[in-house]
């Protein structure tokens, strides 16, 4: 069986809406993404773990959601130690010990480990760390989690360090201090020489694409997650003013751009055939974007969902996914049937015929059947959610449980600023109500009883799947989740 090589594109911070091929009202065409969903599946109700960067990218990573990590909420930042738990195996590990060669170029935002000075201490609210060793061996890169190599940045393209890593060493040492304003926001921070923000997205596919040129002539896996449309939005200036709505469509049509170039490399060099190439996002669009700003425009980046990044409804968590894979994937077909970014582990392990070992993938179920039929049933019974405020919803069929009163993030009704006498808990039927509108909780007692029994399954199992069970990590455990108690 001939081995498929694995392009994975990770978008940071966009939303299902900003696909024209998936919203039909959408401000502006992304042609290449629209050629991608031609020649592949669209999967219309897909979703990343959490509405928030680390812990989605955690997901996708491991196969194990994010949430039995010790990160119970929020993110991490720049200088926050590695958070994949040392000797937990991860997708490119799987694939690495296969056969594949394996890199990652982009955004990391899993932590690592940098030589530190006495007196380091992690800040508050991302800022610059004193004490850091900048010509030090980072520990716990990429590359020791099963990737040969890695280009990159530590975080997101607001946080600094601004200086780019090469495998377990940072590239240069830091020169100057720069910052962003406005939409081109980022923190103020140590920068290397030559380190221009408004540069990165194309400096990383550049080296995508030489990667898929060094790699060539064997199987391999390039996890490429971009720092864009994230902020700081800065688009290139060929892309600027073209969107017709503002620099952040401007930006999405520059990720768009992005997925062209890698495609056709493909081409040239005769692999397009035997790559799957996935585009997806981390969660949905940040209000950085400037939502009045783009519905003024006729463009809504959560399409018909409630909610933007960070939050527990739809808007937060639901997002595009398109996979493509010539001669395998059938064309120009959509998939309404509900799948995980933690999927793709179990998915790739079963085209292989690999079997996981038990602390591997413990919610990483396989979408094979899905690629190759996309027309058939579920594959998963229920799927687990979570705010950045650590809230977490559940749901199965129609209904989706969230286990708490407001959006747990930043939209209307944030975390305690709920209406007085606003439902503990939120209950909805997404089949008649996708805008998460009407909360139906009282109305559906053994629905509710159901969904909790089944949340406190699988978190005190350690696992959604079958198999042992297994730890979650963190301690304390569950004692900043609000509601554990109740369930």
């Amino acid at each position: 069986m001939a081995k498929p090589n694995l392009i994975y594109i990770l978008a940071d911070d966009m939303g299902y809406g900003d696909i024209s091929a998936l919203n039909e009202n959408c401000g502006f065409q992304t042609p290449n993404l629209d050629e991608m969903a031609e020649n592949g599946i669209c999967f219309t109700d897909a979703h990343a773990t959490a509405a928030v960067c680390t812990p989605s990218r955690y997901g996708i990573l491991t196969g194990r959601y994010n949430w039995r990590s010790r990160l119970k909420s929020s993110v991490m930042g720049g200088y926050s130690e590695a958070l994949i738990e040392t000797g937990r195996k991860t997708l490119a590990d799987m694939l690495k010990e296969n056969g594949y060669r394996t890199a990652m170029i982009g955004k990391w935002h899993l932590g690592m480990h940098f030589a530190k000075e006495q007196g380091f201490v992690e800040k508050p609210d991302f800022e610059t760390c004193d004490h850091v060793d900048y010509a030090g061996k980072i520990e716990r890169s990429p590359v020791s989690n099963g990737f040969d190599y890695f280009y990159g940045i530590s975080a997101s393209l607001d946080m600094p360090p601004y200086i780019y890593i090469e495998n377990d060493h940072f590239t240069a040492l830091p020169d100057h201090v720069t910052k962003g304003t406005g939409k081109g926001f980022f923190r103020e921070g140590p920068t290397a020489p030559g380190f221009v923000q408004e540069r990165v997205l194309d400096e990383l596919t550049d080296k995508v694409l030489e990667k898929i040129e060094e790699y060539q002539a064997e199987p391999f896996f390039l996890y490429f997650p971009m720092p864009a449309p994230h902020t700081p939005i800065l688009p290139a200036e060929q892309f600027r003013g073209k969107s017709g709505t503002n620099e952040y469509g401007d930006f999405v049509l520059h990720c768009d751009d992005v997925a062209g170039r890698i495609n056709r490399k493909l081409k040239e060099l005769g692999l397009y055939e035997n790559t799957i190439v996935i585009y997806t996002s981390d969660n949905g669009c940040s209000p950085m974007a400037d939502y009045p700003r783009l519905l003024e425009k006729g463009h809504n980046p959560s399409y018909v969902f409630r909610g933007t990044k960070a939050d527990i409804y739809e808007g937060g968590h639901r997002i595009p996914l398109i996979v493509q894979w010539p001669g395998k994937v059938p064309k120009g077909k959509r998939c309404g049937a509900v799948v995980c970014l933690c999927d793709i582990m179990a998915t790739m392990a079963d085209y292989l015929q690999l079997s996981l070992d038990p602390g591997m993938g413990e919610d990483s179920v396989s979408n094979l059947t899905l690629w190759l039929n996309p027309d058939g049933g579920e594959v998963r019974e229920d799927l687990i959610h979570q705010s950045i405020d650590g809230s977490l919803s559940i749901r199965k069929g129609r209904f989706k449980l969230e286990m708490c009163p407001g959006s747990g993030g930043w939209s209307d009704p944030r975390p305690g600023e709920e209406p007085a006498g606003a439902p503990r808990f939120q209950l909805y039927d997404l089949s008649a109500d996708i805008g998460e509108r009407w909360n139906v909780i009282g109305d559906y007692p053994e629905v509710e009883k159901e969904l909790r029994a089944l949340l406190k399954a699988h978190i005190f199992r350690g696992r959604s799947t079958p198999g042992p069970a297994q730890r979650n990590d963190g301690e304390p455990v569950w004692e900043t989740i609000r509601w554990v108690e109740e369930l």
